[in-house]
């Protein structure tokens, strides 16, 4: 056999051994070269590295920022109010040769794990010591923080380095939501009933400056409206005095008719009374002559006398009446009144009394 065939076998041998003797660090990574689970090298930097065939091998670690959620844990502030908290944190392999003693062959799910205690058990510390206003107020920046320097120390011994601790959210359980609703719902009907209150408040104090200013408004025009009155019937009675007072016979004429007028209403109107009385001065022209009146004056009176006289058509009389032991007498157009007798007249609207004078006994 020729030298070749031995040659070629043994390069390829030899070249097999070589590539498995080679590994490639990348960028992103960290590696350990492991000889029966004992660490032989650690190689953290880019790169080509060696190792035995068949019995030494590598494991690589992710060298980048890792997250991690922690599940929902319910917490207990300082005033008992029960909150649920929902967090995650990021992280990173610092030390990859004691990660690998701190979590042997279980890699990064168990040192997830084992981390997740960590940040949960410190995350319970931090936020029971304070109150759930702090919690939910702008200040939990600082309790993220405070958590995060306490998870460190204890990170540290896992060869993990905690980057950041972020709270995502934060509840009440769902036990507490409708009694936490119900006593909101109670505060804002608190607040409404005290805007109402002071609403009504301030209604109230402008309805009674409202009322006040319509009274003074309504009082003020009516004393208004009584000064004017006053001064127009003060107007109204001088003229009349003026008008009047030209023709003082005439004046005391037309009251008398205007008193007729009113004493006189109806169909079956009568008065008894003195035929003597000065209500029948001007009816009974026995005493004299009626004084004389002036042109309108006399054209006044007739116009009066035919209205109040209006009814002699009637036929209707006036019965006479007499007092005891006094015999009637009878007054016409031309009569005589008997003198000294002590007599009472009727005077009817609808009575006769001949042309110009109605029947008086």
């Amino acid at each position: 056999m020729s030298k070749s065939a031995f040659i070629l076998p043994a390069v390829a041998v030899a070249g097999v051994v070589g590539m498995l003797s080679i590994f490639i660090v990348d960028e992103r990574e960290s590696a350990l070269v492991l000889q029966f689970s004992k660490i032989i090298d650690v190689k953290e930097e880019p790169g080509l590295g060696f190792k035995i065939p068949f019995i030494q091998q590598v494991v690589r670690y992710d060298d980048r920022i890792l997250s991690r959620d922690i599940d929902p844990l319910e917490v207990t502030p300082l005033d008992d109010r029960r909150l649920v908290v929902d967090a995650f944190a990021r992280y990173r392999i610092v030390d990859v040769r004691r990660f690998r003693e701190a979590v042997g062959d279980g890699g990064i799910p168990f040192a997830e794990s084992r981390l997740d205690s960590i940040l949960r058990s410190r995350t319970r510390e931090v936020l029971g010591s304070v109150s759930s206003n702090d919690i939910l107020s702008t200040d939990r920046a600082a309790l993220m923080l405070r958590i995060r320097n306490a998870a460190i120390s204890e990170a540290r011994e896992l060869g993990i380095e905690v980057v950041d601790v972020r709270l995502k959210r934060t509840d009440l359980p769902a036990q507490n939501l409708d009694a936490t609703f119900a006593r909101m719902r109670a505060e804002r009907e608190r607040e409404a009933a005290d805007e109402i209150a002071r609403g009504n408040e301030a209604a109230q104090r402008v309805r009674a400056q409202a009322d006040r200013t319509q009274v003074e408004l309504v009082s003020d025009a009516r004393r208004q409206a009584e000064i004017t009155r006053g001064e127009a019937d003060a107007l109204s009675n001088a003229i009349f005095n003026e008008a009047f007072g030209a023709d003082a016979e005439f004046f005391e004429f037309y009251r008398s008719l205007d008193a007729y007028r009113a004493a006189l209403q109806g169909s079956n109107s009568s008065i008894v009374m003195s035929p003597d009385s000065d209500f029948f001065s001007y009816f009974n022209s026995v005493g004299g002559p009626v004084p004389p009146l002036g042109a309108a004056g006399q054209a006044a009176a007739a116009e009066a006398a035919q209205a109040v006289t209006a009814g002699s058509s009637s036929g209707a009389e006036a019965e006479p009446e007499t007092d005891a032991g006094t015999d009637g007498a009878d007054v016409g157009t031309g009569g005589d009144a008997a003198s000294g007798a002590s007599t009472s007249g009727v005077l009817s609207n609808g009575g006769t009394a001949g042309d110009d004078q109605p029947a008086a006994e």
